[in-house]
């Protein structure tokens, strides 16, 4: 239910969006003052103040101006007072509806003190439809400047700025660029196991980082070859990069090839690895007559055409149970060899004990600015890395103890025929595990069969 006319009252929107605009006259209490005055002029007794502070012009999403609105419609406001037509909205769009679409069907006039502007009369509405342009030009040319400066800065290899320094970087005020720190060996580290084979969650916990999203972040990020990426434009040797660019993009491949083969929670050993080799599409197990199951392609399968590559394939459907035989077979007929950690690119107790001495500087570097100074801040971040650093050290432990239990294991697996001895006592989940390792993919062409390996196994 609307509110009659005795209730309605005029109110008086203030805005600031950054505490600096206290010395440019827009102050909270300036805008104030001035309202009031104007109210006081013109003998109106019933106002109320709504005020959103902290917030920017550039839409409408305010607290104080959904309350503003709500009240608009609920038919309780006879005119809304600003000092500044800015103060409202710098979106020429979103003055147009607040005055189009909330003020003048509610019958609620509007009034900008530094315009002089009053939309009671149809030369105050036509005023306030070329201040609201000529406000949204201003912001739009401002933001074009600005753009085309930070586009400027990145040209001529500079650091534009905003947000955080890339991990393994610092920023170098005197020159404007980007200039590799002492994190910059463990970036290196986090290609280095990622290109071997480790994940993204375990390099985290090896080299110290506190989430694993930062090993992804990492992993993609250009400005570790020099580049820097602005509004979608990459801008080549800007900085010292701190890896290079094949190690990038091989890192890029690996990545594209685990999502590619990350399957699906199944309960069947081959999914996800099998491809058509008629029409190339995926193809997937089906239960058959009996409780086998057979393999056929996804093109063949109407209820799943986004799958589908090509509606008329004619590949032939296989036993399930063959085809594992077959993939079986060839992979128990492989060598595996023993990996040599002593030629791998980042041995994991080298990173370890890299990890753990950086851990010792920074502790020392505490204890130092302590003793000129005993912080409480201090000694909390003194206990935090000997936290980390007994952490460090339980790894080292487990991994000098996993080497020794690996390499009884691996004893083990020759005595019992490398994998096809510990087989049967794996888990489904291990087997496919191992599969995913050990495959890229599995063609199926008619009659034909075509294992194709990772790496360089066959």
């Amino acid at each position: 239910m609307k509110n009659t006319a005795k209730q309605r009252k005029t109110a008086l929107y203030i805005r600031v969006s950054t505490d600096a605009q206290r010395e440019e006259g827009y102050s909270v209490e300036a805008q104030t003052e001035m309202l009031k005055g104007y109210c006081q002029s013109k003998e109106i007794k019933n106002y109320s103040l709504y005020i959103d502070g902290g917030y920017s012009g550039a839409n409408i999403d305010r607290p104080e101006m959904k309350r503003l609105i709500g009240d608009i419609k609920e038919g309780g406001v006879e005119c809304v007072a600003v000092y500044k037509l800015d103060r409202l909205s710098r979106s020429q769009k979103d003055t147009l509806y607040l005055i189009e679409d909330v003020l003048l069907p509610n019958g609620t006039s509007f009034v900008s003190l530094r315009e002089n502007m009053d939309t009671s009369t149809p030369i105050g509405r036509a005023m306030l439809g070329i201040m609201s342009a000529f406000a949204q030009l201003e912001r739009e040319t401002i933001k074009e400047r600005t753009s085309l400066g930070m586009r400027e800065r990145v040209k001529s290899g500079l650091w534009p700025g905003g947000g955080r320094t890339p991990f393994g970087y610092d920023y170098d005020k005197s020159t404007g660029k980007l200039i590799p720190n002492e994190d910059a060996e463990v970036v290196r580290q986090v290609y280095s196991l990622y290109l071997q084979g480790y994940s993204t969650l375990k390099i985290a916990k090896l080299t110290g980082l506190k989430y694993e999203r930062l090993a992804i972040q990492i992993l993609k990020r250009k400005t570790n070859i020099g580049s820097i990426v602005y509004n979608g434009v990459e801008y080549k040797n800007c900085h010292e990069p701190i890896i290079s660019e094949s190690v990038f993009y091989s890192a890029q491949a690996e990545m594209k090839r685990r999502s590619l083969k990350s399957a699906r929670t199944s309960k069947s050993l081959l999914s996800g690895l099998i491809i058509c080799g008629v029409c190339g599409a995926k193809m997937r197990y089906q239960k058959w007559s009996g409780g086998k199951y057979k393999i056929y392609c996804y093109s063949q399968d109407k209820s799943k055409s986004h799958l589908a590559k090509d509606g008329v394939c004619d590949n032939v459907k296989v036993s399930a149970d063959e085809l594992e035989k077959i993939v079986l077979d060839d992979i128990f007929s492989l060598k595996f060899e023993e990996k040599d950690v002593a030629n791998a690119d980042v041995d994991i107790l080298d990173v370890l004990e890299k990890t753990k001495n950086a851990v010792k500087k920074k502790l020392s570097r505490l204890y130092e600015l302590y003793s000129e100074d005993d912080d409480d801040v201090l000694i909390d971040e003194i206990n935090r890395r000997k936290r980390e650093l007994a952490e460090i050290e339980e790894k080292i432990h487990s991994e000098k103890e996993n080497r020794s239990i690996s390499q009884a294991s691996m004893e083990q697996l020759k005595k019992l025929g490398a994998l096809q001895g510990v087989w049967k006592t794996m888990s489904l989940e291990e087997k496919q595990s191992v599969l995913r390792e050990l495959i890229d993919k599995i063609v199926i062409t008619y009659e034909t069969v075509e294992i194709f390996y990772t790496g360089n196994i066959r």
